[in-house]
């Protein structure tokens, strides 16, 4: 099958795609959870919610404002919150589930996380260097791999498709849904690397078997050819993840859900650019080339 006949129209459709989360990314930025922010996150479940003392944000926000400015309360479940503020210490803590027990009745304490400001900040730092760190090995390593810097590059650019993609979603969850960025979604994005790479060199590999066998042929046929033969594996192999991670998604905890939607998103892009990104790339690639040696004449 002719699948670069249409290379221009996958590009197009991972603008379509990438644009509008690179303008919420600009304009809004992402929601930072207190891994890299720093300050103290208390997650309660309320036991017994009676008809008399119905749960009310703002009230439950003005009983603890005498002790503890909270910075967001978010439901994380039924009839459970999450109370986000700055550094809470356990005498504020046990004060403020004492206060919530007195008028929320029974209550039980899910979670209590506190991390310092610089801890934050580091956390950040780290994450940044070790994104950048995995991206410069991983296009050295293809480089070498295929002897070519096209192979690595393209690569490299075909990852950054993916990883655009994740940040511009959510990016766009946590302005409109309030959805946060954790040490979980750093996980989800590096692992999202993992997937761009991992079918990208399959394709790259068949590339490279077929042009041994048959120098003759134009790379555009070769593409065409080992695209062709290794379509349905990536669409095979990618399908049992998806089904795995939609479950998780969706039956998972609270915990566990956004870090699932990362790891569905990135499974899914990953897929989509090792054929559809990274096979039109090399094309691109020797069309710019031929395009500058034309130049140059």
């Amino acid at each position: 099958m002719n699948f670069m006949k249409w290379r221009w129209l996958y590009f197009a459709i991972s603008l379509v795609v990438i644009i509008p989360g690179m303008v919420s990314l600009i304009l809004f930025g992402m929601k930072p959870a207190i891994d890299f922010t720093g300050g103290s996150l208390l997650e309660v479940r309320f036991n017994q919610i009676s008809e008399k003392s119905s749960l009310s944000y703002s009230s439950l926000k003005d009983k603890l404002s005498e002790i503890y400015e909270l910075d967001a309360i978010q439901q994380s479940g039924e009839n459970q919150i999450i109370l986000r503020g700055k550094h809470l210490n356990n005498e504020q803590k046990n004060l403020i589930l004492e206060i919530l027990s007195d008028n929320y009745g029974s209550i039980e304490e899910r979670r209590f996380e506190a991390v310092g400001p610089s801890l934050g900040r580091e956390l950040l730092t780290k994450t940044l260097i070790g994104v950048v760190i995995a991206a410069g090995l991983i296009m050295i390593y293809v480089w070498i791999q295929f002897n070519e810097l096209k192979y690595g590059v393209s690569a490299i650019l075909a990852m950054l498709h993916d990883s655009m993609v994740l940040l511009g979603v959510f990016s766009l969850l946590g302005y409109f849904y309030g959805i946060e960025v954790d040490i979980l979604f750093v996980t989800a994005l590096l692992t999202t690397l993992s997937f761009s790479v991992h079918d990208t060199i399959v394709v790259y590999d068949r590339i490279r078997e077929l042009r041994g066998k048959y120098s003759k042929y134009s790379l555009v046929s070769l593409i065409n050819t080992a695209v062709t033969e290794t379509l349905s594996r990536s669409i095979n192999n990618s399908v049992t993840i998806i089904i795995m991670l939609a479950a998780l998604a969706m039956l998972g905890g609270e915990t566990i859900r956004w870090f699932a939607v990362a790891l569905l998103i990135g499974a899914v892009t990953g897929t989509y650019s090792s054929t559809f990104t990274a096979a039109p790339l090399l094309l691109l690639w020797e069309d710019v080339a031929k395009f500058i040696k034309q130049k140059r004449k």
